[in-house]
């Protein structure tokens, strides 16, 4: 798995990431707050690892902000602030796991393993969907709209599914690049605007006056069915 790695003491660092990397997981460095947003900015990660008190950015603000725009990646803090309304707080803010240091080694690998595989083992069974007139059937790579078939792309299926998972919320534009295009395959997101063109000229009444597919500016993007 990808994981962000965010602490500020050197030797901690390169101990955890040393033993993350024995575990076969990618391992992205970031000795600070700052650097941790840049990185979470640029690219994905299945998991964060996070010490609470950073320079620059603490550690709570930027488990606030991860959550604002990203609800899917693991987050587990590893602190020296180990109080119960610490633990608290960090869970409240959207921490999967909280572990206190001085931690031992052989636990914080298996939580951080239990977290990714929680990631991995909860795919999605969805087959079809239906909403105003429309119908689309992932399996097939079709649709249909009144009595109109509709072929899909698997790009189009992998989009639509993404949207109709997150059905009746805002779905911002970074967690759509890495739900359905990947770590490393990022296109512009004038790509996303274009398939919503699509899937509007393909299910709305009226292209002009979406009711289903709406953009949510600066922000992402939302499916009302």
């Amino acid at each position: 798995m990808r994981v962000l790695l965010v602490e500020d003491e050197s030797e901690i660092r390169a101990l955890m990431k040393f033993n993350l990397e024995l575990e076969g997981h990618e391992v992205f460095e970031a000795p600070d707050g700052q650097k941790a947003l840049d990185w979470f900015q640029s690219a994905s990660f299945d998991i964060i690892v996070l010490d609470l008190m950073l320079p620059f950015v603490d550690g709570l603000e930027i488990c606030r902000r991860v959550r604002e725009v990203d609800q899917h990646t693991k987050i587990i803090i590893v602190s020296a602030r180990d109080g119960v309304q610490d633990r608290i707080l960090g869970l409240k803010l959207g921490a999967d796991d909280y572990l206190s240091k001085p931690f031992h080694l052989e636990e914080f690998l298996l939580r951080v393993n239990n977290l990714t595989k929680r990631r991995h083992t909860d795919p999605s069974e969805l087959k079809a969907f239906s909403f105003g007139d429309n119908t689309i059937y992932f399996d097939e790579f079709k649709a249909r709209s009144g009595t109109r078939e509709i072929n899909l792309t698997p790009k189009e299926v992998a989009l639509l599914k993404c949207l109709v998972e997150h059905k009746n919320k805002v779905i911002a534009r970074k967690q759509i690049l890495q739900d359905v295009w990947g770590y490393d395959v990022y296109p512009s997101t004038r790509t996303i605007d274009n398939f919503i063109l699509s899937f509007r000229k393909y299910f709305e009444p009226n292209a002009k006056e979406p009711v289903y597919f709406h953009t949510i500016r600066g922000v992402g993007y939302k499916f009302t069915p």
